[in-house]
């Protein structure tokens, strides 16, 4: 992996702007509704709501808003089911795009991630075209100014907790698992009062891109934001080398 940092980028990413934090709020509150729908609304007998919730908390979202959108989804029967949908496709100098969706209308979101490729000089390919390319992986960021340890008793905690992988960055620390293993390590983190900045089932560019093209540059960012904009976007991972 490049060696960049995580923390900072996740904090920039955090920091963009109001619209930033609704839309997180908006894909937080599908997942909710998706996580209640399939292992029912009591986080104490569903992990995967334990990790939605643990990730609104990363995300300072209102314990309020939280608790609402277990109870809307828990209650209400007609609420709105989401169907998740992954795209694959290739942006500018064969970087590789992953698009995952949650969405109450496949066409509409098929048509929009068309869009957002195509304006960006992309294409949408079949499922598999890129997805080899990338590792899915549990991963862990905490900021180290968020939590005073020694890296090497903090790599103990977290390996003994079943992490595959610990990393110390500039400011902050990475751990990475397996899918499966991931709300196990969570969850052991969490006991031991260990603050997270991000903390989710992602998926790990095995090779990144490098792109020198003012014109590529401008081009795969198109298509990011215009994925960005589309409240049916769950999540988006590329191989692009995107930090200086």
């Amino acid at each position: 992996m490049s060696g960049h940092s995580k923390f900072a980028n996740i904090k920039h990413k955090k920091e963009k702007n109001d619209a930033a934090k609704g839309k997180i709020f908006t894909i937080i509150g599908r997942e909710i509704a998706v996580a209640v729908k399939e292992g029912g609304p009591d986080p104490a007998n569903n992990s995967k709501l334990r990790d939605v919730i643990a990730k609104a908390k990363a995300n300072n979202m209102p314990n309020d808003t939280i608790e609402r959108g277990i109870k809307k989804a828990a209650g209400d029967a007609n609420s709105v089911n989401y169907v998740a949908n992954t795209y694959e496709g290739y942006g500018p100098s064969g970087t590789a795009i992953i698009v995952n969706c949650l969405t109450d209308n496949k066409n509409r979101t098929a048509s929009n991630v068309r869009n957002a490729f195509t304006k960006g000089g992309g294409n949408v390919g079949t499922t598999g075209c890129v997805s080899y390319m990338f590792d899915e992986k549990g991963q862990i960021i905490v900021a180290k100014e968020e939590y005073e340890t020694s890296a090497d008793d903090f790599m103990m905690l977290a390996l003994d907790a079943g992490a595959e992988d610990f990393s110390e960055e500039e400011d902050s620390y990475e751990i990475i698992t397996a899918p499966e293993d991931f709300s196990t390590v969570r969850e052991a983190l969490e006991q031991a009062g260990v603050p997270m900045a991000s903390a989710e089932v992602t998926m790990i560019p095995q090779n990144y891109v490098t792109l020198t093209s003012e014109e590529d540059i401008k081009k795969i960012n198109r298509i990011l934001d215009l994925l960005d904009e589309d409240d049916d976007v769950q999540a988006v991972f590329h191989n692009w080398d995107d930090e200086e």
